[in-house]
């Protein structure tokens, strides 16, 4: 058994030796229709970027990424492992000097909306990860909303003004 082989059937212990070379095939074209649910399966048991990268080159990942993690997320709301290799995807893009989204100062607005919720938030004595288990989210998103740094819809935006008990928030933008 060669290198390759071995690696696949690492990940794939659960495939007979048919479905582990048909795996090793969908692996190779991203626009199988069972590619995302075996990049899925492979990077939930995969911890080893040089691994994964000895089975699909950085520039497939980069390209197949978002179609991965959409499905991935269709799958399984949260998983410790898809926003693991997200970093490992954006570290890559500032590697390569691809930016997924441009840099520059977050909007006056987003920082006015961050400022009020972080006040809220400290006079009812609530941590991040208080207002972030409360809103069914994570204490990192907290935490770059009260920085300004982070865009949301309005349904998030209701949420944690429901759990902070916000009635009103009169912004200059």
């Amino acid at each position: 058994m060669n290198r390759k082989s071995f690696t696949y059937s690492k990940y794939f212990w659960d495939l007979s030796e048919k479905a582990l070379k048909e795996t090793q095939k969908i692996l190779k074209n991203s626009e199988h229709s069972k590619f995302p649910s075996r990049m899925v399966k492979l990077l939930s048991r995969c911890q080893d970027p040089g691994e994964l990268f000895s089975i699909i080159s950085k520039k497939d990942f980069i390209k197949a990424w978002p179609k991965i993690r959409k499905f991935w997320i269709k799958i399984d709301k949260e998983s410790d492992f898809r926003d693991w290799w997200q970093t490992i995807y954006e570290e890559i893009l500032k590697g390569s000097g691809k930016r997924k989204k441009p840099e520059g100062k977050a909007p006056l607005l987003f920082k006015n909306i961050g400022k009020k919720i972080k006040e809220a938030r400290v006079d009812k004595d609530m941590s991040q990860k208080d207002l972030a288990l409360a809103a069914g989210m994570k204490q990192p998103d907290i935490s770059k909303i009260e920085e300004g740094k982070k865009n949301i819809t309005m349904e998030t935006l209701a949420r944690i003004c429901r759990c902070l008990d916000i009635k009103d928030i009169k912004l200059k933008g």
